[in-house]
């Protein structure tokens, strides 16, 4: 009896460990200063989701991307926007995991919530 209880407690422990992240939709400001470069940042913080020569979010190249998009220019071609986002994430190091898909927002959307900061325009 007992190798079978120890056998089902293994099973659980693996099955907890392994299992994926649940989706989520973020949504916020959507910032891309300069190449490669890019953060959500929606009421819970900023989040990671691409760094310059570093970490790029799985799924970020390829999601698709909904809506019309409203981005301030602030270096050229680069700025931010206001979108919502199905990603995972790890929120102990406010890393976006993998992104789903993209929605663009109309940029009012951004800042009329009060739980989001001002982005200066």
């Amino acid at each position: 009896m007992r190798p079978a209880l120890l056998i089902a407690a293994m099973l659980v422990a693996t099955a907890c460990v392994t299992s994926p992240a649940l989706a989520e939709t973020r949504c916020g400001w959507l910032v891309n200063p300069t190449p490669a470069n890019w953060w959500l940042i929606d009421a819970d913080g900023e989040w990671t989701i691409g760094l310059q020569g570093g970490y790029q979010a799985p799924g970020f190249d390829d999601a698709p991307w909904e809506g019309t998009r409203e981005q301030v220019p602030v270096n050229g071609y680069y700025g931010y926007e206001c979108a919502c986002m199905v990603v995972t994430s790890d929120a102990d190091t406010m890393t976006i995991t993998r992104v789903v898909s993209v929605r663009s927002k109309p940029l009012k959307a951004c800042k009329d919530d009060p739980k989001l900061p001002s982005m200066g325009s």
